[in-house]
């Protein structure tokens, strides 16, 4: 069965907006793309770096470190130096409150 815990409000995360989560111990970057909201690891596959960091253009993001980017909606690598996807995780919006399962 999966656990969704909360990990920001809506009013918290405004459209284009980012912030990292932590969620059952794991670092979660949650992004606003346009009202709809995503969840990913906060992990670049390329070096490990931190994507909460990086810039969020449109539904990508680009890691500060050597700017492999992925999309937040699939986690898909998008180039180069990153060829390995991220992790995605399930969301869900219930009232002002963002759940997030990392299951």
């Amino acid at each position: 069965m999966n656990q969704f815990f909360k990990v920001a409000e809506v009013s918290e995360l405004p459209p284009g907006g980012k912030k990292l989560v932590e969620v059952d111990g794991l670092p979660v970057a949650i992004f606003n793309v346009d009202g709809d909201v995503y969840a990913i690891e906060d992990v670049c596959t390329h070096d490990g770096g931190p994507l909460a960091e990086g810039e969020l253009k449109g539904d990508e993001v680009e890691c500060p470190r050597h700017g492999a980017r992925f999309s937040v909606r699939t986690g898909e690598a998008l180039c180069m130096p990153a060829v390995e996807p991220i992790e995605c995780f399930k969301v869900k919006i219930e009232g002002d409150n963002i759940l997030v399962c990392v299951d």
